[in-house]
């Protein structure tokens, strides 16, 4: 069974700023503005699509830790691998499908994790977190791709 604890406030606080490039270059992809980026030869969605696979990365390695942390088993580390590996063939693929890609892994590993605090690997508080972490997260990247 889950631990009940209640949400670090430094989780959140940090969760919502890793929020902030999502939102702010989905933003800029949509309105079609560079933001200055332009004179350095980089496009918000370029940075978005880097900064989806990275996050994407960093929750395979949620799954991982967790897994670690609690003498799960093998499956636990093969699925951990699967959000980094995706996020990088996500980067080869053409516009819009980078996005979309990198938009639903996000969307689905929130759900894919719900197993996490079910199982007693992390607390509770944290599936919770992570669902609306991804949604936003995901949302944003469909959106601007």
């Amino acid at each position: 069974m889950a631990r009940v604890t209640p949400v670090p406030m430094g989780a959140v606080i940090l969760g919502v700023a890793g929020l902030i490039p999502f939102l702010g270059f989905a933003a800029l992809a949509v309105s079609g503005s560079d933001g200055g980026l332009g004179t350095i030869g980089l496009s918000p969605r370029t940075i978005l699509s880097a900064y989806g696979a990275v996050i994407a990365s960093f929750l395979g390695g949620i799954r991982w830790g967790a897994a670690a942390a609690r003498n799960a088993g093998n499956a636990d580390y093969l699925v951990a691998i699967i959000p980094s590996l995706l996020a990088w063939a996500a980067l080869a693929a053409p516009a819009p499908w980078d996005l979309r890609i990198l938009g639903i892994l996000v969307l689905a590993w929130g759900l894919i994790d719900q197993d996490l605090p079910r199982r007693g690997l992390v607390p509770t508080w944290l599936g919770r977190l992570r669902l609306v972490l991804s949604g936003v997260a995901g949302a944003a990247l469909l959106v601007a791709a």
